[in-house]
């Protein structure tokens, strides 16, 4: 079974287009949780452009209160405000990727081997009972990539699967991602590490990547369920990922 975060980025970004408190992030959790995803991701950036510090903390008083099964993923670089943020709020999971703060959005995974000691250092600060540290890793970064990314004391890595999700009109080329992410997951799982994925993943691909990616612990969605539910709501975009995420659930 692949459990579903929902990103909600894309939600405190709309509402940051007026200065309304609404859509509530926090609103928008409740309905997605109750909806059955089992956690919350978020990736709060310098700019505050769509998750502003007081959402992180707000979050995770939401969380703690009235989901204390369901899980807060924070993404993000780690600066020493970050880590602080991090200290502060105790999340069960941190994810962490190498984005420069004027990125829109993350593109790349970690070079593994030539920033070892930079993440060992981080992940040593940041491992603690309870936590799970995860690395943010390119699609096809292969076995001794996802071996130094272990080496490192990272638990998991996250596929970064936008070259996948890019190739919605070329079947043959999406065909060669799904090779990557596959070799890259089960060399990851042979050292026993454990495997996230996210980024441009939809309702329209996710079910080659589930066929074929297999072992994929949990998937954070952020745009496309936030596109489907522009159409449908965010409660029915939610069973429908899980539909295709745990068929039998």
């Amino acid at each position: 079974m692949t459990l579903l975060s929902v990103n909600l980025n894309a939600v405190a970004q709309l509402r940051n287009r007026r200065d309304l408190p609404w859509p509530s992030v926090t609103g928008i959790a409740r309905v997605v949780l109750d909806a059955g995803a089992s956690g919350i991701t978020i990736h709060p950036r310098p700019d505050q452009r769509h998750i502003r510090r007081t959402d992180v903390f707000e979050l995770s008083e939401l969380l703690r209160a009235d989901y204390p099964a369901a899980e807060f993923n924070i993404e993000g670089y780690p600066s020493d405000d970050f880590l602080e943020l991090i200290e502060a709020v105790d999340p069960e999971q941190v994810t962490l990727v190498p984005d420069d703060p004027a990125q829109a959005t993350s593109d790349h995974g970690w070079d593994f081997r030539g920033e070892a000691d930079f993440l060992a250092s981080v992940i040593g600060k940041l491992s603690k009972p309870g936590r799970r540290i995860s690395l943010f890793c390119d699609p096809d970064a292969g076995a001794e990539a996802v071996a130094a990314a272990k080496a490192t004391g990272a638990d998991r890595i996250e596929l970064f699967t936008g070259p996948y999700g890019a190739c919605f009109a070329d079947p043959a080329t999406a065909d060669q991602e799904l090779s990557a992410l596959v070799q890259t997951t089960e060399a990851a799982l042979a050292i026993g590490l454990g495997v996230n994925a996210g980024h441009d993943l939809t309702l329209e691909n996710l079910p080659a990547f589930q066929a074929k990616v297999r072992g994929v612990a949990e998937v954070s969605i952020g745009h496309g369920i936030t596109a489907n539910a522009l159409l449908m709501g965010f409660a029915e975009a939610v069973r429908r990922y899980r539909a295709v995420l745990s068929p039998n659930s």
